[in-house]
């Protein structure tokens, strides 16, 4: 278990300004024809092209094709369960750009991002109240 005591930002966190619902029309992937029979075949979508192709054509009982009527709301596209996009940082002088998004955007902590740079990201998140993603990653733990 990770001691959070001096992070006080996880007790009162931002709430996201806007709370439209987030609506996936799907979530399961688009795979390729006889993706699922033959190991030469990659998982990868291709667009079926053969010109007796029962995929192509649309029979019933043949997988989805992918297309545009998939696509995501503009709205909610990109955001998380939370209703926050996430955006990358990789020092302290990236939160600053949060100061006044902190109710729209996340920041998330690269993975590359050192444990004593991680800590003054997240001590200085919880001055300018902005939600963390990942505050619990490569944290040391007390022993």
């Amino acid at each position: 278990r990770v001691d959070t005591s001096w992070f006080p930002s996880i007790l009162k966190m931002p709430t996201p300004s806007r709370k439209k619902k987030i609506v996936k029309k799907r979530t399961k992937k688009f795979i390729r024809h006889q993706a699922d029979r033959h190991h030469r075949v990659p998982f990868k979508w291709r667009k079926p092209r053969g010109i007796d192709s029962r995929v192509r054509t649309g029979s019933s009982g043949m997988i989805a094709l992918a297309g545009v009527g998939y696509g995501s709301n503009k709205k909610t596209k990109y955001k998380r369960p939370n209703h926050f996009y996430t955006f990358l940082v990789k020092n302290v002088d990236d939160l600053e750009l949060l100061l006044m998004q902190n109710t729209k955007y996340a920041a998330e902590i690269a993975h590359n991002v050192s444990f004593r740079k991680r800590a003054a990201i997240l001590e200085r998140a919880a001055q300018l109240d902005v939600y963390v993603t990942n505050p619990d990653a490569k944290v040391r733990h007390e022993e």
